[in-house]
């Protein structure tokens, strides 16, 4: 029986698995031993992805709404493309160009992310285009633009975690949230490093740690900027370094004089006592290494505070060390590849910026149309929602790869928006929360049924094989976009073969950041992977670049940049009518807004809970199990109550995979990223 080697549906681990056929349609994952990010390991997750296949939830055939009755009927392809391409066409006559929008995913392929963009500004012409992703890693992204001159998540394979002598995390339950790799963790402490987790809860990472440190939720920058001053205060930093390697220290050593310890404690919560503990163990290590997360990014100062803990990393002269330096954990499946090639509003293929004149030239030429026939830039994820329908912004929406309803931050409004377009057309292998709302929803294929590029966490650009065909109706996104924009006269034809379309990436990326131009579909399978920047060369193949900064940075100067932050707080603090700090995440077994782990029978499916301490369960007199009200000033939900002493009496915990969490979430944005502040707001529990 034939196997296929692809990759998980699911994280930014991307983990190597085998697909081999089971009965008519089901599919059986097994190990992949040698590809070297997971070693044949998986979580839950991954070994039970391929029942979703056989799932009676899947959709099989595109429906569209009746105007008489307003409910969902079955279609026939050309019917409902030919519906959205008449209305698309009518919408933009009456309104303009930009009054039809397009919000892709971060689980997308390369290959669709770059279709998308593309469709956007060629076969639309509209400006506005967006994804989840924006609500993911872009704090991390800023930041690394800004201190690195690139962003890449890690820039160095995940391997190099267990080499280091210390790795801080900030904001990462990495036990839970991408089970393969804590085995890196667990060698780590295994060879005698050591491992500091940050995080308001004692979770399955935090209990590995050597030193666990609990902050206020919105205070991880005032932390960084502590420890950046007890660095200074000690003598320290690494002098030779920072004059050799960087710019703008002096600046920064100078605004982190004030946060002396006690000043820190007061802000965050964490004792001097620990404070001190954690400068001990940064000034005896040689290789530092400091991870950031969702949990320090998702928040209006996500930006800030990653470059505060870069600043602590450039300081000990870490970036470009072997087995040290400053890295994020992605989430989403294609975070980092799904940012790189156009279907954010600010950028072009290659990590290009869109209002960069020279990268409109290039890409233009690869695509054939006038550079000034490109849009400009558009609205970031959340302000493009924001703006939908009698919004003043987009009257039709296309979503790829997203279920809005659940992900959104103050999902209530956000929703309102959804139903106030008069065309909404979703694609997705479920009837998702987003999908009950749409006009048309198409049905496509899901990961085992189509091949395609990702590019996991640390910048390696992998393969995805198909291994078995879509049950019959269904079509692939790539499928949908072509007939589209078929449909809307576009100026040039958009192919529906992914290796086609990677290579025409690729060649759209030269020169840019993200160079894929170098990589070919053969060059994956033979390497099992291979790591961006990867310029083509003459003669020799370039070997990409596993690892980054060793001689030089990204910056026209080639060093790395100090950049001053100020602690501002969270964007809406505790007061008397919403006491309590709440912040969001995930739970093993689920996945984002659970539209495919929610209908995998082997996965449990708890439901939503409120986690709180004892001591708030006492005081409002709820019990383990009991039902509660969390409110907060965007609205409220009812969950059971999950009692445990791991998390801090001030705060309280909401999974996101269910309706719910993200209706009480805030819509404060970062002002560099456009990042919603996700993981704290004010909030008040009652029985």
């Amino acid at each position: 029986m034939t196997e296929t080697r692809t990759h998980c549906p699911y994280c930014s681990l991307q983990c190597g698995m085998s697909l081999q056929r089971s009965g008519r349609a089901g599919i059986e994952v097994r190990e992949w031993a040698e590809f070297p990010v997971n070693e044949g390991g998986l979580c839950r997750k991954g070994w039970t992805a391929g029942e979703l296949r056989g799932s009676r939830e899947r959709l099989t055939t595109p429906m569209v709404k009746d105007r008489e009755t307003g409910e969902l009927r079955a279609a026939g392809w050309d019917e409902a493309l030919d519906l959205i391409a008449d209305r698309v066409r009518g919408l933009q006559a009456d309104h303009g160009k930009d009054a039809v929008a397009v919000f892709g995913g971060g689980g997308l392929t390369n290959e669709k992310a770059y279709q998308l963009g593309k469709f956007a500004r060629v076969a639309l012409g509209t400006s506005q285009i967006d994804y989840n992703g924006r609500w993911c890693m872009s704090s991390a992204a800023s930041a690394g633009n800004q201190a690195f001159g690139v962003d890449r998540g890690l820039p160095f394979p995940l391997e190099d975690i267990e080499q280091a002598d210390v790795v801080v995390l900030v904001g990462s339950n990495m036990a839970e949230t991408m089970p393969p790799a804590a085995r890196y963790l667990d060698r780590l402490r295994e060879r005698g490093g050591q491992l500091v987790v940050i995080d308001p809860r004692l979770t399955a990472t935090g209990e590995r740690a050597d030193l666990f440190l609990q902050p206020v939720p919105g205070t991880d920058l005032a932390l960084a900027l502590g420890v950046l001053h007890l660095l200074d205060a000690q003598g320290a930093i690494d002098e030779d370094y920072v004059a050799e390697r960087t710019t703008g220290f002096d600046a920064v050593r100078t605004s982190v004089a004030a946060w002396w310890p006690e000043r820190v404690e007061r802000v965050t919560g964490v004792s001097t006592f620990e404070l001190r503990e954690l400068i001990t163990m940064l000034t005896g290590a040689e290789k530092v290494m400091v991870l950031t997360a969702r949990g320090a990014e998702q928040h209006a100062q996500g930006t800030a505070t990653v470059l505060a803990w870069i600043n602590v990393a450039l300081a000990l002269g870490m970036p470009g060390k072997s087995y040290s330096g400053y890295g994020c954990l992605t989430g989403q499946g294609n975070g980092q590849g799904g940012r790189e090639h156009g279907q954010k509003s600010d950028q072009l293929p290659g990590y290009r910026m869109i209002d960069d004149p020279a990268a409109r030239e290039h890409v233009a030429g690869v695509w054939g149309v006038a550079p000034e026939s490109l849009p400009g830039k558009g609205r970031s994820a959340y302000e493009l929602l924001d703006s939908l329908g009698d919004g003043g912004g987009a009257k039709a929406l296309l979503v790829f790869g997203s279920n809005i309803v659940v992900s959104a931050p103050r999902a209530t409004h956000v929703t309102q928006r959804l139903e106030s377009l008069d065309l909404l057309v979703v694609c997705d292998i479920v009837m998702s929360e987003t999908a009950a709302l749409a006009d048309v929803v198409l049905p496509i294929t899901q990961w085992a049924e189509e091949t395609g590029t990702m590019t996991n966490l640390e910048g390696r650009v992998i393969l995805r094989q198909q291994a078995v065909a879509p049950p019959e109706g269904v079509r692939s996104d790539l499928d949908v976009i072509s007939g589209l924009a078929e449909r809307l006269g576009s100026p040039v034809p958009f192919s529906t073969e992914p290796e086609e379309i990677f290579d025409e990436l690729g060649r759209a990326s030269a020169g840019g950041k993200a160079d894929y131009s170098g990589i070919t579909y053969d060059r994956i399978l033979a390497e099992q992977g291979v790591f961006w920047p990867c310029p083509a060369a003459d003669g020799t193949p370039h070997p990409g670049t596993p690892r980054m900064f060793a001689d030089s940075f990204a910056t026209p100067d080639g060093r790395a940049r100090f950049l001053v932050q100020e602690f501002g707080g969270a964007a809406e603090q505790p007061d008397a009518s919403y006491p309590l700090h709440l912040t969001t995440g995930r739970v093993l077994a689920q996945y984002q807004s659970g539209a495919q782990t929610r209908r995998i029978t082997s996965l449990p499916d708890q439901g939503a809970f409120v986690e709180m301490h004892p001591m708030l369960a006492a005081r409002i007199g709820a019990h383990d199990g009991d039902p509660v009200v969390v409110r907060t000033r965007r609205g409220e939900m009812k969950a059971p109550a999950k009692v445990v002493t791991t998390i801090r009496p001030d705060t309280v915990f909401v999974p996101f995979h269910w309706v719910g969490a993200n209706r009480l979430t805030n819509d404060a944005l970062d002002p560099s990223s456009r990042m919603p502040e996700f993981k704290v707001c004010a909030a008040d529990v009652v029985v």
